[in-house]
């Protein structure tokens, strides 16, 4: 269906043939939900949104999608007493993801919100070092199951920078040892598309290793699951109490008991793309191995800032 709203064209979806005058908020919001779970978002990311825009809607007082203006983003904004940049920033970057599917669905004929920014100062995170991490590996107790289980995962998250989540729901499906790959669906990627990534042959034997002594753990505590990854009584190391996952917290743990500085999942991911780069990889391939949306993510991630983008790039002139 196709209507006009104060002399513009404005296309709008076959299954709601209603302009956004008439759109509810709550109406839309049922909308965007099952869109959503149909893209294949995380059920926390989706909850997050709502949360998010249920407190936009309790603090602004609207309920059809027309009163929604920049005004009212910003008396949304306003609301937080003394929140740090960084949290408004939060709050704001999902207010606009909402109106930007709105915007999608053609309840909106432009992105009014676009110019609304929250500068935020943030620092570059340091990567480990490779001397930190050898130093971890040869500190862990391989004699024992957990041990063993976290020097794999940590030469996993070394060797091919991928999500400690995405760690945790590797299933031996994923590994394909013919070709020596890691395949990983879109199901348990961040950005939801598929990617495969080379495995070496140290790295195709240690997880042949660890997958046929989780055969015995899974016997032993009666477990019936095919996951790389496991506790001491043999479920899947997402289904424990941490909040990201046992790998996670097993990493925290080591670098206070042992003194190391910048050991973490994301520190690991960052020495994996820098590693890239020291190698002659260019940057659009570390931002498609590191499965990242954008380029702009990924020289983020990277620490390069846009006066070093500049000054290097002056060398191809």
């Amino acid at each position: 269906m196709v209507t006009k709203i104060n002399n513009s064209i404005v296309k709008m979806d076959t299954f709601d043939e209603l302009d956004n005058r008439n759109i509810t908020i709550k109406h839309a919001i049922q909308i965007l939900n099952q869109q959503w779970r149909l893209n294949g978002l995380r059920p926390r990311t989706i909850d997050s949104y709502n949360y998010n825009f249920k407190r936009f809607v309790e603090v602004t007082k609207v309920e059809y999608l027309h009163e929604i203006n920049n005004e009212k983003i910003y008396q949304y904004l306003s609301s937080f007493k003394n929140a740090k940049d960084t949290s408004l920033h939060g709050r704001l970057k999902q207010i606009k993801a909402v109106l930007s599917k709105c915007h999608d669905n053609g309840w909106y004929n432009s992105k009014f919100w676009t110019n609304i920014k929250i500068k935020v100062n943030t620092s570059v995170k340091e990567a480990t070092t490779e001397s930190e991490l050898a130093l971890l590996l040869s500190l862990l107790d391989k004699s024992t199951y957990s041990g063993l289980r976290d020097s794999i995962a940590i030469l996993l998250l070394y060797k091919t920078g991928i999500r400690i989540k995405t760690l945790g729901a590797l299933r031996e499906q994923n590994i394909d040892f013919e070709n020596m790959l890691l395949k990983l669906q879109g199901e348990i990627m961040k950005s939801h598309r598929p990617l495969i990534l080379p495995l070496d042959d140290e790295m195709c034997t240690l997880l042949r290793e660890l997958i046929s002594i989780n055969d015995d753990v899974r016997k032993e505590h009666r477990e019936k699951n095919d996951y790389i990854f496991l506790s001491n009584i043999g479920v899947p190391i997402s289904n424990t109490v941490s909040p990201s996952n046992l790998i996670a917290k097993n990493l925290w743990v080591y670098s206070n008991k042992w003194n190391l500085k910048n050991i973490n999942p994301h520190s690991i991911r960052r020495l994996y793309a820098h590693n890239l780069v020291k190698r002659g990889a260019d940057i659009n391939l570390v931002s498609h191995a590191l499965a990242h949306s954008d380029l702009s993510t990924t020289t983020r991630y990277l620490g390069l800032d846009v006066d070093t983008v500049a000054k290097n790039l002056r060398d191809f002139l």
